[in-house]
This record gives structure tokens, sequence and C-alpha cells, in this order.
């Protein structure tokens, strides 16, 4: 039976563990906090932690969080930690190295940190964190609960088959691999055993799917929620976030839209979701940060909330989207790519660019590096002359094994052959194969437009640092680096040949971890183009009262952007669901948030890819050369 509200399904959570995943944007960080707070009210002793590398909890917390169990004031009975997975692989590193530091040559322990540079050394670094969450005795001992605010769908579905990954690879094998000595790694496998059997204990854990009413969200909940079942982890509940209702007498056709939206999906919901429990929350007037706010978000039991009808705030000044694709357009070829947190929007600006350069002549392709994304959906069926691909991991991954085990093991012998094939099962086989099909797609951007919808920010920064800890882990298995690989990093770098557009929507977490993933991306030497602010609901200039206040904590995300962060910001109105096909696309590309805004950003004098403005830049934050 459906439940309304969060405080029904709080009060009938009794697991030690609890886990939130969901994909980005569906609120699954403000969800697992505002519940950790309320069992902490109800008197239980909780611990929240987030796995999540771009992790937000010191945000919608107001507190600063650490790498220790942390209390958090205001919230008696609560501690919070971050696991941070560089931190981890630091430790790691020297745990794995330390025995070794005066026993073998130098040179020898000069190679084995270079094996553990690379991102499988994060990836096992915080899973053996995680994994010491849920098999030591003595945090179970101090706490009747420890939710778990996890990473994006994709990262956490990885991290959670994790237990089963590093066991087959460990196996009986011996000497080293990507991970360093597979010595160190057998060491712990009494507590990746001890971990599977918790997160497949009904009586122990709970996963809580979290999802928006919208079908994207909703398709990607139930894909999640297979794959965990498949993994073993089968007690699970689904929460549906941000569920509008208009206000009555309100004639706002936005409102309208919302609401018949959330109704539709609700009705058409997957069959694999359908079958889970359901709870269902409301979108509230404001949004859940801090302490009170939170315990507001989980005291929702169904009823809608009402808000008082305000004056919208002042929008800032923004620059036409097809301002910035003609400056794009003008260079004749080069690679554009997409960034920022999961559930932003990214796919449907990666289409409307490719769309757009093909209506001023241009030769695109549109491609992904996310396995999650569909990006041949938002065109509709409507190609309208895109060459749409996808970097598929499966079909990488085979090909890449292959060819390093026709050339590489072509001529070993048995013993060597089988050290080689061992190494090849890692899970660094696949981000390198994945690594090399990005820089290929990055090398074809010499003949035409190539517009690359990314992975969300973990992933892809990932894949931008590969060029300097895959170098040498494709230099170690293969003895040779393909040509494209070479120079792939002065290519990115090159801002006649790459174009950045970070994407976010006008809330705190996204914006935030966009300024974050655009500190890293200056230094590594590439400076965004633009910011492109999705689905804002002020640029939709709304009548309905609660989407006028929610509008209105907007504004101070707008004017950070566009004062503070970007070189150029491009604002986009919220529409009920992301435009779909070529001609939607090319609308929104238009001189939409012209007549919304009524002001622009004067960019320069003719189209090409130089600096809009100067402005005060975040720490970290330097004006590109153009």
């Amino acid at each position: 039976m459906p439940t309304s509200g969060l405080a029904p399904l709080i009060d009938a959570l009794s697991t030690r563990y609890l886990f939130f995943t969901g994909k980005g944007g569906v609120g699954k960080t403000s969800t697992a906090c505002a519940t950790a707070i309320a069992l902490a009210d109800r008197g239980r002793r909780v611990l929240l932690v987030s796995t999540d590398p771009a992790s937000n909890l010191d945000e919608v917390l107001d507190t600063s969080v650490g790498t220790a169990p942390t209390p958090v004031p205001g919230a008696g009975g609560l501690a919070a930690l971050n696991v941070d997975p560089e931190q981890a692989a630091a430790a790691y590193r020297e745990r794995v190295i330390g025995p070794y530091r005066r026993v073998l040559p130098d040179s020898t322990v000069a190679r084995v940190e270079e094996q553990l540079s690379g991102a499988c050394t994060v990836e096992i670094a915080a899973f053996d964190e995680f994994t010491e969450l849920l098999a030591d005795d003595t945090i179970a001992a101090a706490y009747d609960h420890v939710v778990f605010d996890t990473a994006p769908t994709g990262h956490t579905l990885r991290l959670l088959a994790l237990p089963a990954a590093w066991t087959t690879f460990m196996g009986d094998g011996t000497g080293t691999s990507c991970l360093g000595p597979l010595s160190g790694l057998r060491a712990q496998q009494w507590r990746y055993a001890a971990a599977v059997a918790t997160l497949s204990d009904p009586a122990r854990t709970t996963l809580l799917l979290v999802t928006r009413p919208d079908l994207a969200a909703l398709t990607e909940a139930e894909r999640a929620g297979a794959e965990l079942r498949r993994l073993g982890i089968s007690s699970q509940r689904l929460i549906i976030n941000g569920v509008f209702t208009a206000t009555a007498g309100t004639q706002d056709p936005l409102a309208a839209a919302l609401e018949a939206q959330s109704k539709d999906a609700l009705t058409s919901m997957p069959v694999g979701l359908a079958e889970l429990t359901r709870t269902t929350v409301p979108l509230l007037v404001r949004s859940p940060l801090g302490i009170a706010g939170l315990r507001e978000l989980a005291a929702t039991d169904g009823s809608s909330t009402q808000a008082a009808d305000v004056t919208l705030a002042e929008a800032p000044e923004t620059a036409r989207f097809s301002d910035v694709v003609d400056g794009i357009a003008a260079q004749g070829h080069g690679l554009v790519m997409t960034m920022g947190k999961g559930g932003v929007g990214k796919t449907t600006v990666a289409g409307a660019v490719a769309v757009a350069l093909v209506a001023r002549g241009h030769q695109v392709q549109l491609t992904t590096t996310d396995p999650a994304a569909h990006v041949a959906g938002v065109l509709g069926g409507d190609a309208s002359g895109v060459q749409v691909a996808r970097i598929d991991p499966v079909a990488e991954t085979a090909a890449y094994t292959a060819e390093v085990l026709a050339a590489a093991g072509r001529d070993l012998d048995p013993g060597a052959r089988a050290v080689l094939e061992e190494d090849l099962a890692s899970p660094c086989t696949e981000e390198i194969a994945v690594f090399r099909a990005f820089a290929r797609t990055v090398a074809r951007a010499q003949d035409g437009f190539v517009v690359l919808d990314t992975a969300p920010t973990g992933h892809t920064l990932l894949l931008l640092d590969a060029a300097r800890s895959y170098h040498r882990e494709l230099d170690r298995q293969t003895g040779q680096l393909p040509d494209q690989v070479v120079h792939l990093l002065d290519r990115l770098r090159d801002p006649l040949h790459t174009d950045v557009l970070l994407v976010a929507v006008p809330e705190a977490t996204p914006v935030h971890e966009a300024a974050r993933l655009q500190v890293d991306l200056v230094r590594s030497g590439i400076t965004p183009t633009a910011w492109v602010v999705n689905q804002s609901l002020l640029a939709s200039t709304p009548t309905d009262p609660t989407l006028r206040a929610r509008a209105n904590e907007e504004a101070r995300h707008l004017h950070e952007v566009s004062t503070g962060l970007a070189l150029r910001t491009v604002v986009l109105p919220h529409s009920p669901a992301p435009p779909v096909g070529a001609h939607l696309l090319r609308e929104l590309v238009g001189d939409l948030t012209a007549s919304i805004t009524g002001r622009l950003i004067q960019g320069p004098s003719t189209p090409g890819r130089t600096q809009a403005r100067p402005s005060t830049r975040p720490s970290g934050w330097s004006a590109p050369t153009r």
C-alpha cells in the first residue's frame, strides 16, 4: 500500500543499514539526511555516511563534516562522515607499499607506486572504507542505524558490485596488478565477504531507491533496482520525491503541466517499481537545507504544502544560447563536451548543440561516454543530420582485451599468459578501454564537430585525468600508446579545438559541484566556454505561488554563476519534461533567454572563442587566454 510523506516511512524503518541511491538530482542526499535526523530525533544512535566522491553533506546539513564520525550540531544522537576517496587512496598506497620500502630495490618500489596511481586504486581504497563500516563490529555496536548517502546510480552499482568483482579478481593469483600486490588484497577478503553478507541480508539492510516523478528518473530507478536484486540486495523501497500539486485556482500552464506529469508518471510506473513498497514526498515550498529544513522534509505526511504569493526576484543578465553556439560554429570543427552533475540535463544540452550545429551546415557526431545515457532519445527519432554514436563499455573492453592478448600475449608461455589474462580481468581494464574510445572520439573532431555528452562529474574527471595515469597503464599492458592518446591532452587544452559547457540547475548542490569541476578543469589547463543553467523556474515566470517561491530561491544561484563563476551564462527556462525532437531542441537554442530576461551579456564583437568579460572568480579559477 503506497504511503505519503517521509514520516510514515521513517517509522517503518528497522534495519541497521539504510542505503539511499538513485539518479543524480533526485534529492537523494536531502532525503538521506532528513531520515537520519528523524531517526536520531526518535532516540536512535545514527551514523550518516556519504560514499559519493562529490559529497555535499556539508552543504545540506549546513555544518562541517570530516572523514571521521563528527557530531551534527542541533541533531543529538547523529554523527556524520564523508568517505574521501583520495585520502583513502593515499592511505591504501602507503599500506601496500610501506612494507616493501628498504626491502626491495627503489626501482621496484617506484614501479608499484606507478601501478597504484590509477583509478582502480581510488576505487578499491574507497571500497575498503565502505566495507569497514559494514563489517566492523565496533561500529555496529556504536550505532543503531548507519545511513549511506551513496553516489549517483552508475557509481553506486559499481561500488556495490565490487565485493564479487574484487573477490573474483583476487582468486588465487600471485604477483601484482594495477591494484598492487594481490596479497594485500587477500588480507581483506574476509571483510569483503562480510560486506556481501550484510548487503544481501534483509534483516540488516534496506535499500531505498529515490526518484522523481518523471520517466527518465523512474526508468533509471527500475534499472538500478533490478541490477541490485541480481546482486542479492532484495529488500528495497521506493521514494518518489518532489511530487507537485498545483495551487487551487491558479491558472498557470507550467504548474498544470508539472502536476499532470507527476500523475502520468505515477500511473504509468515501470512494472519493476510498481511492485515495491512506495512512498511519495510532496515538493516543498523551500529547499530542505539545514537541520530545520530537513526536519520539515522528514515530517511530511502527504498533505500538500501551500505558499503565500510572492513577487518574483529580479533575473540576472544572461547570454543567448544561439550566440554561444555561433561562437563554437565559427571554427568549423572541434569537440564540444557537456559536463556537470548527473540529472541536470547534459544530454538535452548536448542534443540541442548538435542539432544547432547541423542547422549551421556542419557535420556533427553526437556521442556519450555515460553507460546510462540515451543520446538518441533526446532527438526523438529525428536525427536531422546528426550522426549518433555511443561508447559501449562492454564492447570496448572485449575488443581491448582481445587486442592485448593478441599482441602482448602472443609469444608468452602458458604461465606468463595466465598472469596477463588475470591482469586484464581487473576493473581497470574497462576504464582503459573506454578511455581509448574517448581518445578516438576526440581525434575525430579534427574533421567535423563531435558533441560529447559525458558521464557525471566523477567519471568525467577520471577520463580527463587518465591522460596521466592511463598512459602508464596502457604502456605497461601493451608496450605502446595510440597516437590519439598521446595527443589527447593537447587537444582538450586547445580552446580552438575544445569547448566545455558546464551544465547545472539553479540549486546549491549542482552549482557548487560544477564550480568544483571548473576549478579541476582549469588546473588541467581546460577552461569552460560557458555555463548552461537548465530548468530555471525564475526564467519561466510562473504564477503558481509554490513555483514562485521556489523560483525566488534560484535568484542567488543564478547571480552567483553569472557574476562570479562563468565567462558566459545561458539560462534555460523550466519545462515539465526535457525537450525531445529536433524542432524543440532548435527552439531551445533560439532567443528564448532573451525574451525571458530582456537583458543580455554582451559577448565579443565578432563570433569566436574569446572571453566575454572579466569578473571575480573563485579560488583556483583563472581566466583563459583566447
